[in-house]
């Protein structure tokens, strides 16, 4: 008689949230283990869906993985909203790219000739046509460029919806061969190990250790903890890999009422994406009128907040966005995100069974769905005993090529 296989997902991040609903839609009975549900990076992240506006010079190996995932929120998102009713924070706003001064202006210039001869959509936006469309902005800004394709999602919404869908009593009308509603267990994994071979059954082919000192076996295990993967023993340590933390200072603001017209519901209706005197700032305007301002970007030993990032990204965001200065000012996040020398994540198999998906550095958000239908994917069968109806999909030629982009041991090999 065939058994669903017991994964635990080490991480409750979004990317670990996003991996968990995909387990638990290919069959697998999912335990996430976390001391926290998205307090890290996730909590911070403003959650722009900017393949484009996010390209940088020297990433040509990241571009397809970015506009990969990219591609697959809109059928993600889909099949989210038919498991639980709690919104998910999308919005299809597009994206201005600003320059402040006559520097920036050339600096952007040549990263829109850049996009635009990887096939991007970027078009050159009019002074006249700028202000008609985002009356807000600041008058005598040098330049501006539309990304009509570049989108948000709300990070802490998505988590809300997904941790629904993740508890929710699926409808097997809908959701075939769908595992049970995921388990969740507060600690912080502490180690990782094979099972010795005497004590291996179905169900049981790794250990973890938790904090409290209690051992879990599970079947399968799929590793997303983000800087923690260097504190973990056992088999992690088999597979070093170079992590460091790049700490991000977020602003989130509240449009004062005094600001609005009637009829309006915020200052700015697309995300902007800005140079200021050199240095980047964005603002992402939420349909609540919230405003969220970043991010810095500071590899330094201050774990804090750090005052002249802040003094910088309110400066920059009212050069751009003058109303800025009225605004009620909520909430600073300062938390640190997974970066690997190259920008681009890893995420592979460790050993059968044991998957490990982080360093997605300032790209999390955007690349969750890739990386949990990809890291799903990886962890086998989802049906003990059965290998022929393991719903798990068979990896793409195009997926192979993604993964091996992002495989463990490319700094090694």
């Amino acid at each position: 008689m065939n058994t669903r296989a017991n994964t635990a997902v080490i991480g409750a991040g979004v990317i670990g949230l996003l991996t968990a609903w995909q387990l638990r839609l290919t069959g697998h009975d999912v335990t996430v283990i976390a001391p926290s549900i998205a307090q890290d990076a996730s909590y911070a992240a403003a959650g722009m869906l900017a393949p484009i506006s996010e390209v940088q010079y020297g990433q040509d190996d990241l571009w397809p993985i970015m506009t990969a995932s990219r591609s697959e929120y809109p059928q993600f998102l889909s099949t989210l909203s038919r498991a639980t009713s709690v919104p998910t924070g999308y919005r299809e706003n597009g994206t201005l790219l600003i320059a402040a001064d006559r520097s920036d202006r050339d600096a952007v210039a040549e990263l829109a000739i850049l996009q635009r001869e990887h096939g991007m959509e970027v078009s050159a936006l009019t002074s006249s046509t700028l202000r008609r469309r985002e009356p807000g902005l600041a008058p005598g800004l040098s330049k501006g460029w539309d990304v009509p394709s570049d989108h948000q999602i709300d990070p802490r919404q998505l988590v809300a919806a997904t941790r629904a869908a993740l508890e929710a009593d699926l409808d097997p009308r809908q959701f075939p061969g769908a595992g049970a509603p995921a388990r969740w267990h507060t600690a912080t994994v502490t180690s990782v190990e094979e099972a010795p071979d005497e004590q291996e059954a179905p169900g049981q082919r790794f250990i973890l250790t938790t904090d409290d000192g209690a051992a879990h076996p599970f079947h399968s295990v799929l590793m997303v903890p983000g800087l923690g993967y260097s504190e973990i023993a056992g088999l992690p340590e088999t597979c070093p890999l170079e992590l460091r933390p790049i700490h991000g200072d977020v602003l989130r603001l509240q449009v004062n009422p005094a600001q609005l017209m009637r009829g309006e519901s915020h200052v700015l209706d697309a995300t902007v994406r800005a140079k200021v005197n050199g240095r980047s700032v964005y603002l992402v305007p939420r349909a609540d009128g919230g405003l969220v301002i970043g991010a810095s970007s500071r590899e330094d030993s201050l774990a804090g907040t750090h005052a002249g990032s802040v003094q910088e990204l309110l400066t920059d965001a009212v050069a751009v966005l003058p109303g800025v200065k009225d605004m009620e000012l909520t909430e600073i996040t300062t938390r640190a995100r997974p970066g690997t020398p190259d920008e681009r994540p890893f995420l592979g198999e460790l050993r059968p069974g044991l998957v490990v998906s982080t360093g997605y550095s300032r790209h999390g958000i955007l690349l969750a769905p890739l990386a949990a239908r990809l890291g799903a994917a990886l962890v086998k069968p989802a049906l003990l005993g059965s290998a022929s109806s393991d719903p798990t999909p068979e990896l793409s030629a195009e997926d192979q090529q993604l993964l091996s982009r992002m495989r463990l041991t490319r700094h090694r090999d």
